[in-house]
């Protein structure tokens, strides 16, 4: 008989260790900032972000460098969140495509155009409520700010947020610095 009560003593506090390390993995888990930010500020671009998040719209730009489509995306629980509070929550992410454009003649009309296959580049912010990297030349304004080219896709070009990324936002800085007028999906 002591022998199983020492089994089972045992046992309990094994499964209890299990327990709490479980839970405390998932604690872990869900303080994580952003799975798209390392821990010191450094932004990648979500490489699934087409097929894992929702699209939020669209922007034509018909001439100039930026020609071409910039279509929007975030993770569902961000259109979610931001849909009750009107606000993007902390650890949001944004990611901006840019493709060229190609136009043609077809049966809705002349000149209509599309967007082909020549990324250009991509833009992605990351929501940063906190201010976690106060020193960081590429974090501020309550977001973190990164730009990847195509020819090196995991490689953030962007040098400081002020210079490179606020000044194409500041017309939007009343609304968070986000164009959101141009996303249907964030609208209840």
């Amino acid at each position: 008989m002591k022998k199983w009560v020492a089994c089972s003593g045992v046992l309990v506090c094994l499964l209890s260790f299990a327990g709490w390390r479980a839970s405390h993995a998932e604690d872990t888990k869900t303080d994580q900032f952003s799975p798209y930010v390392s821990a010191d500020g450094s932004i990648e671009r979500p490489a699934n972000f087409r097929t894992e998040f929702v699209h939020m719209g669209s922007w034509f730009v018909p001439e100039g460098d930026a020609s071409g489509f910039h279509d929007v995306y975030t993770q569902q629980s961000t259109v979610e969140a931001f849909r009750e509070t009107g606000q993007f929550p902390d650890g949001a992410v944004l990611v901006k495509e840019l493709r060229a454009a190609t136009a043609g003649n077809y049966t809705t009309g002349p000149n209509v155009a599309y967007a082909n296959d020549q990324l250009k580049q991509w833009f992605v912010m990351v929501k940063d409520a906190k201010g976690r990297f106060p020193d960081h030349p590429l974090w501020g304004q309550g977001w973190g700010w990164a730009l990847f080219k195509p020819d090196a896709p995991s490689k953030n070009v962007a040098t400081n947020y002020e210079t490179d990324c606020l000044g194409c936002h500041v017309p939007a800085q009343s609304r968070d610095w986000v164009y959101s007028e141009a996303y249907p999906t964030l609208k209840k």
